[in-house]
């Protein structure tokens, strides 16, 4: 299962570059798509991270400048994390990496992906990290998106338990705790959640937080959980039909029924997905369409691709938890 969802969530970061033109079609007793990573699959899909995580170039820092002084290379800033394009989308490459690795012990270019994970996750760039966070101007970097994954990346490190994998958790511990504590600081102030389809939207931020928190941060699981209830708790009829918007990678109504599935127990989350998405259990090819992308080379437009993807790990893990063939199905 836990190859099944891989597979999902590592094709949303990399955006499948396939066109999608065949009808939906719904099959209510057989599940006839369980898709599965194997090492195959993962020898293509590592190039994408591990060619980028030490690629500067070209670079969206997302900085506010204090003064003159602020002005450096994105590695001077970010040293761990300066590829990819941006900040999170170097944490998600290196967990993409991480979870590669951690998977397929016997994986061809295991050596070369730990020797670069090594380079990039030291004690050393790591506190430079944490300085960039502590910046007064720079307090909210990525909030919450980027500090959701970094948390995704703490989980697998810890969740792997190799020696490997413990000595670059020690490395990043500073920032994952600084990532906790911002976490703890940020959302009994946030009044009211972030529901678009994009990187701030609150459900997103608050569920892999959930999934790290669960395991290893219990403080933080509390905070999470009685926001996710005081906001979303008494949430009803969310319109989905109204999705997709232009941009967006994530659909915030099934975002916020994935984060709920997390947090309440399964008797009352069927009680509450049925008043937030009335009908959705029985018909959910009624509710969503294929995103189509027009134009593949601009970056926000192709944020569908990834909208397609992350609505299908969204109805499998639904689905998969309520044992629902035609979520699974679907996705």
């Amino acid at each position: 299962m836990k190859k099944s969802l891989l597979i999902i969530v590592i094709l949303v970061i990399v955006f499948s570059c396939r066109k999608i033109n065949k009808p939906i079609e719904i099959v209510d007793e057989t599940i006839y798509l369980k898709p599965e990573l194997n090492e195959k699959g993962a020898s293509y899909l590592y190039h994408f991270a591990f060619d980028c995580i030490d690629q500067e170039y070209p670079n969206k820092l997302g900085q506010v400048l204090g003064d003159a002084s602020y002005l450096k290379e994105p590695s001077e800033l970010h040293p761990t994390f300066y590829g990819c394009f941006d900040w999170h989308s170097s944490v998600h490459g290196h967990w993409t990496l991480l979870n590669i690795v951690k998977e397929f012990p016997n994986f061809e270019q295991r050596e070369v992906i730990l020797q670069k994970l090594q380079k990039s996750i030291t004690k050393e760039n790591i506190l430079k990290e944490v300085l960039y966070f502590e910046d007064v101007h720079n307090k909210s970097f990525e909030r919450t998106y980027g500090w959701a994954w970094l948390l995704k990346v703490a989980e697998t490190l810890q969740d792997w338990d190799t020696a490997d994998a413990n000595e670059m958790y020690e490395n990043l511990k500073p920032l994952v705790k600084l990532i906790e504590e911002k976490y703890i600081e940020f959302l009994p102030k946030l009044k009211y959640p972030i529901r678009v389809g994009e990187h701030p939207n609150t459900a997103f931020g608050m569920s892999f937080a959930l999934d790290y928190a669960k395991k290893y941060a219990p403080e933080l699981e509390k905070v999470i959980i009685e926001k996710a209830k005081e906001y979303y708790m008494n949430d009803k009829g969310c319109p989905i039909t109204w999705e997709p918007g232009g941009f967006d990678f994530l659909s915030p109504c099934l975002q916020e029924a994935s984060l709920m599935l997390k947090v309440l127990p399964k008797d009352e989350y069927i009680i509450w997905l049925d008043a937030f998405l009335p009908n959705f259990r029985e018909h959910p090819e009624d509710y969503l369409e294929v995103a189509e992308v027009t134009d593949r080379s601009d970056g926000k437009l192709v944020h569908l691709d990834g909208l397609n993807f992350s609505r299908a790990w969204g109805l499998y893990e639904i689905g998969i938890a309520l044992k629902n063939d035609k979520m699974q199905n679907l996705a």
